[in-house]
């Protein structure tokens, strides 16, 4: 257990891998502005005290059966989550005041059920938006449900939405559901509570997302704090997702980079959730094998529906790509998107998996399945214009041409590159003194204290 340095935070992340690594990216920031840190986590995915000494923990049972915390159901997944996390919340919060002040909670967006218990103990809240700002702006655009966008008609896939350009409305934050209405009644509790909030904190940067962060601070009228990319905060040694990975990573694939030219392999992963089908998954292994440039797999056991890991590949498939082909069940993603034989990330665009592609300046390949990631390949592909987007699904014909395009230097790959290298500088410089994201952390930081300050003389 830490030694008390400074006034305590209460952290809460959504119990999913792609938010508790920035939850805990951001504990590290702000113990490291003399802050100390308790987060509050769930039985479900529940997170190793022992990786972090300098934090404080409390678990909270959660109630939420093996059904419903299948990740598969995401909806139903969040559902279940903010209303069965409400009591044991509440009964973990009123003991930990009783024990000490706290300055603020700070939840995920998306445990909305956060925001009432706070507010019922006197306690601010502030949010962390796991997602970049340019989605945001999506998720809050409510007012196109009553527009027919909601639930999408195939007939209007590629229609543009004239409220958010570039979005088409295939490009909007959906996810796949027979119960739409409840997906729309997540998004507007999410929203909501993150407006009665006091304050929105982001894991991006001004240079990268200053017209959409503009678009929010005109509709909310809470401050907000783009105080990203938070894994650059820290040295690569200092890895904090390696700490948090909920499935083991695999070390070997970086002795089996050492071994390649720069620029030179193709990675692919598609994160935690995603799902594909078989023939899918099959068209992936052939368009990579037909591109004839070496690549880094990340298979994750239940990647495709209905098989636990590699068997719906051919007989000898792995044999014969030995050597120009490395097959892994998860990876340090971080590690390798620096290390210097990488020359393509093909992503499913999480925020994370973008961002952090992004800081290194490799180019994407897009392949969104569901909610932000639609969003974020549209701005990779559109408007940062470092990437190019699968647009018919997955083909092997086009994921060798897409492959050879970005890899192999003609005009639009050499372009790309350039571009994402520009952008690799521009979120080096914001973290630096004077820089974006370094005003917003001193401005984050005498935000809580002013919370804390008002909260003592409130008592």
């Amino acid at each position: 257990m830490e030694k008390n340095k400074g006034p305590r935070l209460l952290l809460i992340p959504l119990p999913v891998q792609g938010h508790i690594n920035p939850m805990l990216q951001l504990a590290q920031i702000l113990h490291s502005n003399a802050f100390s840190i308790t987060i509050i986590h769930t039985s479900f995915n529940s997170l190793n005290p022992s990786n972090y000494p300098h934090f404080n923990f409390c678990c909270i049972q959660d109630g939420i059966s093996e059904t419903e915390s299948s990740t598969s159901d995401l909806l139903n997944f969040l559902i279940q989550l903010n209303t069965r996390c409400v009591k044991p919340f509440k009964e973990c919060l009123g003991k930990l005041l009783s024990e000490e002040p706290i300055a603020c909670l700070i939840s995920d967006a998306m445990c909305y059920y956060t925001q009432d218990v706070a507010t019922s103990f006197n306690l601010p809240r502030l949010v962390l938006r796991t997602s970049g700002a340019s989605s945001f702006v999506a998720f809050t655009a409510l007012a196109l449900r009553g527009k027919g966008y909601i639930p999408i008609q195939e007939s209007k896939m590629e229609d543009e939405v004239t409220e958010l350009p570039p979005l088409r409305v295939k490009d909007l934050p959906m996810i796949n559901t027979k119960e739409p209405d409840k997906y729309y009644e997540v998004l507007y509790n999410s929203v909501n509570k993150t407006k009665t909030s006091l304050g929105v904190i982001w894991n991006t940067f001004e240079d990268l997302e200053s017209s959409s962060l503009a678009t929010l601070s005109q509709q909310f009228s809470v401050p907000m704090f783009p105080i990203g990319p938070f894994h650059k905060h820290f040295p690569t040694n200092n890895n904090t997702s390696s700490c948090s990975s909920l499935i083991p990573q695999d070390q070997n694939c970086i002795s089996w980079l050492n071994k390649h030219k720069p620029e030179s392999v193709v990675y692919v992963s598609l994160g935690s959730l995603a799902s594909i089908t078989e023939e899918e998954f099959l068209e992936i292994a052939c368009g990579l094998v037909n591109s004839d440039h070496p690549f880094l797999w990340v298979v994750r056991p239940g990647l495709v529906h209905g098989y636990e890991w590699l068997e719906p590949l051919p007989s000898g498939f792995v044999e014969n790509i030995e050597g120009r082909g490395y097959i892994v069940k998860w990876a340090p993603q971080q590690e390798i998107l620096a290390h210097e034989a990488i020359g393509l990330f093909w992503t499913h665009n999480g925020w994370n998996s973008t961002l952090e592609s992004i800081c290194e300046g490799v180019p994407m390949i897009c392949m969104p399945c569901f909610t932000d990631q639609k969003v974020n390949a549209r701005y990779v592909s559109h408007v940062w214009k470092v990437g190019l987007q699968l647009e018919n699904g997955m083909e092997r014909g086009e994921i060798e041409w897409t492959i050879r395009k970005l890899m192999e230097g003609d005009i639009e790959g050499k372009e790309i590159r350039d571009r994402a290298l520009k952008l690799k500088e521009e979120a080096k410089v914001c973290l630096g003194l004077g820089g974006s994201s370094c005003s917003s952390l001193e401005r984050l930081v005498a935000h809580i204290l002013s919370l804390e300050l008002f909260n003592f003389e409130a008592s």
